[in-house]
């Protein structure tokens, strides 16, 4: 009979992922047939050594004063609003299911950034959002004086 070490505390740490996961998880409101809420557009986040990158899908924009984003403390929130002018006329109007007002998205950072030096660019409904790593403090070893 093989021996199994005692974990007591094993079903509290996977309590306390799913509830790390559960709040940081947006609750919906009106889902697509996609998956994704209207207002709360889908966002990508992976690092590299030097950067976590942030990938956001919002699609309609038309000017760079539509969007905004915000870092603080370790917190990117990207939000704005969609203006789509009237195409057609709304008598004319069958379906209407793509996204119109304003967009909020507040996500955790796996790792700190630098406020300084973060680059976004837009391309074809895609947000891309290119943040520096701060880098850890160096640690000096002091000398201490002996008399």
């Amino acid at each position: 009979m093989p021996l199994i070490p005692y974990e007591p505390f094993h079903h509290l740490e996977n309590m306390r992922r799913e509830l790390d996961r559960f709040f940081t998880t947006d609750f919906p409101t009106v889902r697509t047939g996609f998956g994704q809420t209207f207002g709360t557009p889908s966002i990508d986040i992976h690092e590299t050594e030097h950067e976590v990158v942030a990938t956001c899908d919002i699609p309609g924009l038309e000017k760079k004063e539509d969007v905004n984003i915000d870092i603080d403390n370790n917190i990117l929130t990207v939000s704005g609003t969609i203006n789509r002018m009237s195409e057609v006329k709304e008598e004319h109007m069958h379906r209407q299911e793509r996204f119109v007002g304003r967009f909020q998205r507040s996500v955790t950072l796996p790792s700190r950034v630098a406020s300084e030096g973060v680059k976004a660019t837009y391309k074809n409904g895609v947000l891309e959002i290119h943040m520096p790593k701060l880098q850890a403090d160096t640690k000096n070893r002091i000398d201490v004086e002996f008399h």
